[in-house]
């Protein structure tokens, strides 16, 4: 009979923390005789790979962060580091998108544009974006940032930003930001322009609550209002409101469903093409005192009420 290879299961001399990225192919630096995909390397794909369900928790305007990431086309945020900035870089703004879909561009002058609504490589939007913006600080002036997967163990938005900073999202009416001098852009850029603004849906944050944006379409204006409360609780009290015929914003509005986006539900209401996003500040925000005192509610559902949560669980959508 052919002997055994012998086992060195337990006899690595090198700390898990320790172990280099090799080679998936290659054998394991901790010394156990496998291949590194198959040893420590399985922990550390796993790492990369893990879903988190909420990537901006923590974060100063969570719900805004995911309003820009899903819901607007054009906004831009001042974004302020925990260890403030370094030499050369005058300024770090997050954009919802950049030219070319750029994951971030350093400008000519130094400044930084992170943007927001790319695809990423792991399950950690967070730690993408922060490895992104990190490659940002040190790229050379004049040249955009490429995508990459970032390492498992590298900081996350919120190691980085600075908590008590506060996160004020300015909406643009297109893409001008882009640029420095849009006015006097050479005619291509002026053409990329032209056509990034003719697919931008028009779209208005709400000033009187919070994580609110009015949008206009061809047939119909609509709200999405990205909300912080736990989903089952969020869903009782939008059923109460529903049930007692409550829940829209006035004459002509309606409250269609909700989604789910990176963790949080996002109520959505249709507005009559009539309705600015002006005249749907005092109803969101007289909404907002209702739902309060029906997220306080502690009552059993009603039959009714029941039934209105079903019909609003059936019509929700998970984008994340």
């Amino acid at each position: 009979m052919a002997k055994k290879r012998p086992q060195t299961k337990g006899k690595s001399h090198v700390s898990s923390g320790e172990i280099p990225v090799v080679g998936a192919r290659e054998p394991c630096p901790c010394g156990s005789g496998r291949r590194y995909k198959a040893c420590h390397g399985r922990a550390a794909a796993h790492a990369v790979t893990e879903l988190v369900q909420r990537p901006f928790e923590g974060l100063a305007g969570e719900g805004d962060w995911i309003a820009l990431r899903e819901l607007v086309p054009a906004a831009t945020v001042r974004l302020t580091l925990k260890e403030g900035l370094p030499d050369g870089v005058p300024s770090v703004t997050l954009a919802t998108v950049l030219p070319m879909a750029w994951p971030a561009l350093r400008r000519d002058d130094g400044s930084v544009l992170l943007g927001l609504q790319n695809d990423t490589s792991s399950g950690d939007m967070s730690r993408d974006l922060a490895d992104t913006l990190q490659r940002a600080l040190t790229a050379e002036p004049g040249t955009p940032v490429q995508a990459r997967r970032a390492p498992a163990d590298g900081p996350r938005l919120q190691d980085l930003l600075d908590p008590a900073a506060a996160f004020e999202p300015v909406v643009h009416t297109g893409f001008e930001f882009w640029v420095p001098d849009s006015e006097n852009a050479n005619p291509d850029v002026a053409a990329s322009l032209e056509r990034a603004n003719a697919a931008a849906i028009p779209t208005v944050k709400l000033s009187g609550v919070d994580g609110a944006y009015w949008c206009e379409t061809p047939d119909k204006n609509h709200l999405r209002w990205v909300m912080p409360h736990p989903e089952e609780q969020l869903l009782d009290a939008l059923a109460r409101l529903h049930a007692a015929g409550t829940s829209s914003l006035g004459e002509g509005t309606r409250l269609v469903g909700s989604f789910r986006a990176h963790g949080l539900t996002v109520p959505v209401w249709d507005l009559p093409t009539r309705m600015s996003a002006e005249d749907v500040e005092k109803p969101a925000a007289e909404f907002a005192e209702r739902l309060a005192a029906a997220l306080g509610s502690e009552a059993p559902l009603t039959v009714e009420e029941r039934r209105a949560r079903g019909g609003l669980t059936n019509r929700q959508v998970t984008l994340s």
